[in-house]
């Protein structure tokens, strides 16, 4: 089966330094087939008969083991990357602006408390396991995505819609 990791908190200011060469050769040793990664920031495709509750911890302590740290290993599907693409009322929206927060469990959020956080403009969308954030103005003008990452349920990792369409169409080059 494909499988695409999203790691949380690589190489991000200076901190949690993951070579993405260097990814690729250990997981390539956990025997994880065609492993590719897309930029710097912890995506990464690959094949494995195991399942997601098996990789995730292997991929982490793995990680841990040769790195020195523990990332937060988020496993989804083909089809949960391609819902995370099109489950949503933004399809018409800059993709650079349109963030989805990758959680554990679903999120329970109630609309007015989003709405007093909210910059003009700024729309979410709850789904499986995640929330997906419009912000026209830019994910750093919006007061509500930085109270997100208080109030949504940890852990999580947050990609924009143009990094997440890369890894998809790296998906899509395997069928």
């Amino acid at each position: 089966m494909i499988w695409v990791a999203l790691l949380r908190g690589v190489n991000v200011s200076g901190s949690g330094k993951l070579p993405m060469a260097e990814f690729r050769l250990m997981l390539t040793g956990l025997d994880l087939g065609r492993a590719e990664t897309y930029i710097q920031s912890g995506n990464a495709v690959f094949d494995s008969a195991l399942e997601a509750g098996v990789l995730e911890p292997m991929i982490r302590e793995a990680i841990a083991a040769r790195f020195g740290f523990a990332p937060e290993v988020f496993i989804l599907s083909p089809d949960e990357i391609g819902a995370a693409m099109t489950d949503h009322p933004f399809a018409n929206a800059e993709q650079s602006r349109v963030h989805v927060f990758f959680l554990r469990q679903t999120p329970v959020l109630e609309d007015e408390v989003l709405r007093a956080l909210a910059h003009p403009g700024d729309a979410w969308h709850a789904g499986p396991r995640r929330l997906t954030l419009h912000t026209p103005g830019g994910i750093g003008q919006s007061k509500l995505a930085v109270r997100l990452m208080k109030i949504l349920p940890a852990p999580m990792t947050a990609r924009n819609l143009r990094s997440i369409g890369a890894v998809q169409a790296m998906v899509a080059a395997r069928v």
